[in-house]
């Protein structure tokens, strides 16, 4: 049978969108295992969403290089096998083929939001597909001011028939995704869908929406410890992170204005997790020699009983395209199944994915997993 969703990547031929691209020919071929896939598990799968094998990729990029290429160079990082990559090679040219060329921020931004709606409404008619899902893995964007522009869409529109250009880059590309029927999975911590004028467009036009910035390594880690110290009454003095990554991400992250929208990304929600402000440094620098591993050290001192001083330290490494292409994969397929039963807006209960997310819901992987579960349930059970 043939695919009849269509995953849409911003930043296709990226690290994450590269390894996903990987990983879901490599599971529809059966040439390798499911683990990371969240939706696979019971809990989620109950939900059910489309498989792996009924996404159809495809996706914007600006950079020249082939998939098969961005392939082999992750296998030389490391990421996965040569082999691997050496299996998929067919599939990853066809795919490669369904890759178009991305816009910038010197484009004009109608023209712009022109293309892209037209790149997705013609990958959705050329193969027939009932949904095209976009997620944004691009390169993250520094924070943005809030203009009246960017705040009401009925003025953002007007901005944009004015021939204007208010919108940074992650949030027209959502903007045309919304305006062709699509849904948008926000990866990054870029504005994307989450300024308020886009998310008027996204109750407006009944498009659901996730996001954003995946939980992929210390964050997840400090989501499950942060509500530990909380319920056994442990007051945490300080919690200072020092991250270090290479690849893209950190390239990208090396200027400080556009760290700023991680490193607030980051640091949310850990004053909610524990109760009360934390004091606290949260570095991040980019260390080229890395490629595409990261590596996360904490410190933690909390006071106990008595008003006995303690600490404990933690040390995280880990792939962070490995870790984060079966997530992008679990949220295309869960973002599918929600529009699939009518859901639109922000979708609170996928908060469980992501570093500040959107909708209703806290911060800790606990309470976040139980909101996923209890979600899954009540969609399965919808037609």
């Amino acid at each position: 049978m043939a695919p009849k969703t269509g995953l849409w990547f911003i930043g296709a031929r990226g690290s994450v969108a590269t390894t996903a691209t990987v990983g879901a020919l490599a599971l529809t071929a059966g040439l390798t295992r499911r683990t990371g896939c969240v939706t696979d598990l019971a809990e989620i799968a109950v939900a059910r969403p489309p498989g792996v094998a009924d996404l159809l990729i495809g996706g914007h990029d600006v950079v020249g290089d082939s998939l098969p290429k961005r392939a082999e160079a992750l296998a030389d990082g490391g990421v996965f096998g040569i082999e691997l990559a050496r299996a998929v090679h067919d599939g990853l040219t066809q795919v490669d083929a369904r890759i178009r060329h991305g816009v910038t921020a010197d484009d004009g931004q109608r023209d712009a939001i022109e293309q892209v709606s037209r790149d997705l409404a013609g990958f959705r008619a050329a193969h027939a597909l009932d949904q095209v899902i976009v997620v944004d893995v691009a390169t993250t964007e520094p924070p943005v001011e809030i203009t009246p522009e960017l705040s009401d869409l009925d003025a953002l529109e007007r901005a944009l028939a004015a021939g204007e250009s208010p919108l940074p880059l992650s949030s027209l590309y959502a903007y045309a995704a919304f305006r062709a029927g699509c849904p948008v999975v926000a990866f990054t911590p870029s504005p994307g869908p989450r300024l308020p004028a886009l998310t008027q467009l996204a109750e407006r036009v009944g498009l659901p929406w996730a996001g954003s910035d995946g939980k992929t390594g210390e964050t997840l880690v400090k989501s499950a410890l942060a509500p530990m110290f909380a319920t056994r009454a442990l007051r945490v003095r300080s919690w200072a992170s020092y991250n270090m990554l290479g690849g893209g991400d950190g390239r990208a992250l090396a200027d400080p204005v556009t760290a700023t929208s991680k490193t607030q990304s980051k640091g949310k929600g850990l004053t909610e997790m524990l109760g009360e402000p934390v004091d606290g440094p949260l570095h991040i620098d980019y260390v080229e020699d890395l490629g595409e591993w990261k590596t996360a050290w904490d410190m933690v001192s909390f006071e106990g009983f008595l008003g006995t001083r303690m600490s404990m330290q933690f040390t995280w490494q880990g792939c962070d395209s490995a870790l984060a292409a079966p997530l992008v994969l679990d949220l295309a397929r869960l973002v599918a199944r929600a529009q699939q039963v009518g859901e639109s807006g922000p979708l609170g209960a996928l908060g469980f994915f992501f570093k500040d997310p959107a909708g209703d819901g806290g911060h800790d992987l606990g309470g976040q997993w139980r909101a996923l579960v209890e979600w899954c349930q009540q969609i399965g059970g919808d037609r």
